[in-house]
């Protein structure tokens, strides 16, 4: 017998663990499988102090208009990510540098692009995700009357032939 075949028996030998010893590793691994990313989300360890409530109020208003950048569909305000916490900071430690809301908004699209607004100026490069859809809505209308008209013809076409016919 040669060696690979010896080894083979050797494995055959080994014993195989069941069904139940499958599901029981299964069910062991599942809540490592099923847990959010412990490197994406975490929890902020100290809350923000505010000064009074206007500053709470200013900040909650600029949060809600800026983007995570990592979350990419969460508002700063709603994200758990890491760096939503420290750009949260951020926001407040420029707001404590008496900078208006349209400068942090300016030093946070300077550091990470325009995608950290939720609602981008219109300019030339975003006239089409402005008028986007309201474009492909008149397209898709015009496309409709166009398909109805031209069945409506074709049927009234058959029925005027059918009456000849009679």
């Amino acid at each position: 017998m040669n060696a690979a075949a010896a080894k083979l028996q050797r494995l055959q030998r080994l014993p195989r663990p069941g069904l139940a010893a499958l599901l029981l590793m299964l069910i062991l691994a599942l809540p490592a499988l099923l847990a959010p990313d412990s490197r994406a989300q975490a929890f902020d360890p100290a809350p923000l102090q505010f000064n009074d409530s206007a500053e709470e109020a200013r900040f909650h208003r600029l949060a809600a208009e800026l983007r995570c950048v990592m979350c990419q569909n969460q508002s700063l305000a709603d994200s758990n990510a890491q760096i939503a916490h420290d750009l949260r900071r951020e926001v407040l430690h420029l707001m404590r540098q008496d900078r208006s809301d349209a400068e942090v908004k300016q030093f946070l699209v300077e550091r990470y692009g325009e995608f950290v607004l939720y609602r981008p100026p219109m300019q030339a490069g975003t006239w089409l995700l402005w008028f986007g859809p309201a474009l492909l809505v008149l397209i898709g209308g015009f496309a409709l009357h166009r398909i109805v008209r031209a069945r409506s013809a074709r049927a009234r076409a058959s029925l005027h032939d059918e009456e000849q016919e009679w």
